[in-house]
C-alpha cells in the first residue's frame, strides 16, 4: 500500500515542469519565512532539495543571512542514522552523496546535538491532513525526529499534489506539526505553532 502510494506521488511530482516546481517553491518559501516559528527559531535543520522536491536553497541562504545556525542532514547508512551538520558556507560545504543528494563533505562535517534544534524542515513523499508523513522508506527521519527536544517544531514542505487522504501511518512513523504547500498551510497541531 505505502510502496504503491510512494511510487504514484513521486511520479506525480516528477511530472511537474521545472518552471512549475520553481514557481510553487517560491510560494512555499515565502510562507515559511513569514511564520512566527521561523522568526523565533535560532537553530534550524533543513533538507537540501533534490530532484522534484520543494526547493530549499533560498531557505538555507536566507537563514544564514539572518544569522541563524543552519544544519543539514548527513546520512550514515549503518543504522540508517541522520547527523545534523552545521553549514557555514552554502553550497560550498556540500558535495553530492551516493544518492546524488548534497550533503556535508567529510572535512565540513560539524555535528550538532538534535536537542538544540528549534525547527526542522523535513522532506517527504506524501502527507495527509493530520500531519502524517510518508517518507522515502528508509526511516532516517523517523529515527532522527525522536531525538528532538519537546519544544522543537517540525514542518514539512510539499506541493499540493503530495497531499492525500491517507498515508497509512504505522506506530514508528513520526508526524509533523505543519505542512506548507503552494495551496494551503495544514496545521493539525496548530497549538504548538
Amino acid at each position: 500500500m505505502k510502496k504503491k502510494l510512494r511510487q504514484q506521488i513521486i511520479a506525480k511530482r516528477d511530472a511537474l515542469s521545472k518552471t512549475a516546481i520553481h514557481a510553487k517553491s517560491k510560494i512555499i518559501q515565502k510562507r515559511i519565512l513569514e511564520l512566527p516559528v521561523w522568526q523565533r527559531s535560532r537553530i534550524i535543520m533543513t533538507y537540501v532539495s533534490f530532484g522534484s522536491e520543494v526547493e530549499t536553497s533560498t531557505i538555507i541562504k536566507t537563514a544564514l543571512e539572518q544569522g541563524k545556525v543552519v544544519t543539514v542532514p548527513y546520512c550514515v547508512p549503518e543504522g540508517r542514522q541522520l547527523i545534523a551538520s552545521k553549514v557555514l558556507n552554502f553550497p560550498e560545504d556540500l558535495q553530492s552523496s551516493t544518492y546524488g543528494i548534497l550533503e556535508p563533505r567529510p572535512e565540513t562535517l560539524r555535528p550538532l546535538d538534535p536537542e538544540l534544534i528549534d525547527l526542522v524542515i523535513a522532506p517527504g513523499v506524501a502527507f495527509d491532513n493530520y500531519g502524517n508523513r510518508l517518507g522515502y522508506g528508509a526511516g532516517y527521519y523517523d529515527r532522527f525526529l525522536t531525538k528532538l527536544n519537546s519544544e522543537a517544531v517540525v514542518i514539512a514542505l510539499a506541493f499540493k499534489e503530495q497531499i492525500v487522504s491517507n498515508v497509512y501511518p504505522e506506530a514508528h512513523d513520526q508526524s509533523v506539526h505543519m505542512v506548507i504547500t503552494d495551496d494551503e498551510i495544514i496545521e493539525p497541531k496548530e497549538e504548538i505553532i
